[in-house]
């Protein structure tokens, strides 16, 4: 008969040989660097704390521009502060306050990470400031989109810092001061951006994504507009129908939105709403496609409508397919006596998943798993919104989004962060930082 100690040493034996085990013995350990690395964010997370609570309670609404530059203004001593060289892009240009560079030029891999200082909250809202709820959380306009996620980059850097490894390093930072309600014309709001990535191997995006810490962005839909504006003869509703006064300019409308929906609905990840519509004998539509108002009556055939919608889409390929098919619709069989046009606003691009980015993540996801921070999975492309890093994505092979505070009800008066998340996540991407310096997979 076995002894009880026999026993326990085979069933050791055996834990050892399962897979199980053998998983976990088959993750490294961090290295003695790294350890310094996540050291240092544990050692600052009160400041991290404290500088948060200090950006939230800045009004920093897109339009409110001296609040946007003081946000941009405390960061920027920060970054001065760990060497960058910083300045200020001046968004007049573009009719917003604008943005805050900071760069550190080395001799490693070039990376680009990208905040934004700006919220959706403007100074006559009465949401304005931070609010500890309990020990594990918080509230307060922008605490996750993004003023969290600016803490989270700041504070990685700041361990790379900490651990003597910024020397060599080759970041640029680009905190946007209009991510809420970009500037126009767009392309000159989005160029200090798109400047900054040229010759980036990697991107990080501290957006709060989808305010799950076991996921990531790898891929954005886009977020442009398109306006229908479609004509009839005007005539005597008891003569509609006839030859020479045809369907008149609703029935045209109506047409092509049901061969939308038709030929176009059931595509995945492509959406087109229809968000205003106005039709009748006069019709007036504002420049931003949101407001208008019309005239007519039950018993005049409509000569004019117009209907003003969104679209989105996961790739370059699939916009430009759906454009073409919208536009195919509009311009053909029309209804007797009728005509149509439609025009397309670009707007937000879209973010492929590129094996790049499932790359990036990747390393993110070893990065989570080597603090025991558990595994990190890509976000469905249909919850993740526009967001800044899409005007990159063809530039740089590698990004990676939503890494920022997690966290819950962002735009609303309701939101919060969770607290407990703040060092984690500064732990997660002042690792893949650091790793990226080194090697770019």
């Amino acid at each position: 008969m076995r002894t009880l100690r026999t026993y326990l040493r085979g069933a050791c034996i055996a834990l050892a040989a399962s897979p199980l085990a053998l998983s976990a013995q088959a993750t490294p350990a961090l290295t003695s660097v790294e350890r310094t690395i996540t050291s240092s964010v544990d050692s600052h997370n009160a400041e991290a704390l404290a500088l948060l609570e200090r950006l939230v309670n800045i009004n920093s609404g897109t339009l409110n521009f001296a609040g946007v530059r003081q946000v941009g203004d405390v960061l920027r001593a920060q970054f001065d502060a760990l060497g960058f060289t910083t300045r200020w892009v001046d968004g007049a240009g573009f009719k917003r306050a604008g943005h805050l560079v900071a760069e550190h030029r080395g001799s490693g891999p070039k990376i680009i990470l990208i905040g934004h200082l700006d919220t959706v909250f403007e100074p006559s809202n009465p949401f304005q400031k931070f609010e500890r709820l309990n020990d594990s959380t918080a509230k307060g306009p922008g605490i996750i989109d993004m003023k969290g996620g600016d803490v989270v980059m700041l504070f990685a850097l700041r361990a790379l810092k900490d651990a003597k490894l910024l020397d060599n390093a080759n970041i640029t930072v680009v905190f946007n001061g209009d991510e809420e309600e970009a500037g126009t014309p767009l392309e000159a709001a989005r160029k200090t951006l798109v400047d900054a990535a040229k010759g980036a191997t990697a991107a990080l995006g501290f957006e709060d994504g989808a305010g799950d810490p076991k996921t990531a962005v790898i891929s954005r839909r886009s977020a442009g507009s398109w306006t229908l504006k479609t004509t009839g003869t005007p005539a005597h509703s008891g003569q509609i129908f006839k030859p020479e006064v045809g369907a008149g300019a609703v029935y045209e409308a109506s047409r092509i939105l049901h061969e939308f929906y038709t030929q176009l609905s059931n595509e995945q990840y492509l959406t087109f709403n229809p968000g205003l519509a106005i039709g009748g004998t006069l019709v007036k539509v504002d420049s931003t496609g949101v407001e208008g108002s019309g005239a007519g009556k039950r018993n005049v055939v409509a000569g004019t409508m117009e209907v003003t919608g969104d679209l989105r889409t996961l790739s370059p390929e699939q916009h430009a397919k759906a454009m073409r098919t919208m536009k195919t619709i509009v311009s053909t069989h029309h209804l007797p006596k009728t005509s149509a046009t439609i025009e397309f606003d670009d707007g937000y691009p879209p973010m492929a998943p590129t094996q790049g980015n499932r790359r990036l993540l990747a390393m993110y996801d070893k990065a989570s798993k080597d603090i025991n921070g558990g595994a990190v999975a890509a976000v469905d492309p249909s919850r993740a919104g526009a967001a800044d890093v899409s005007f990159i994505a063809s530039i740089v092979p590698m990004i990676i989004d939503g890494i920022g505070l997690s966290g819950h009800d962002d735009h609303t008066d309701k939101e919060t962060a969770d607290l407990r998340m703040l060092p984690s996540q500064t732990k997660r991407a002042a690792l893949v930082m650091y790793r990226l310096t080194r090697t770019v997979p």
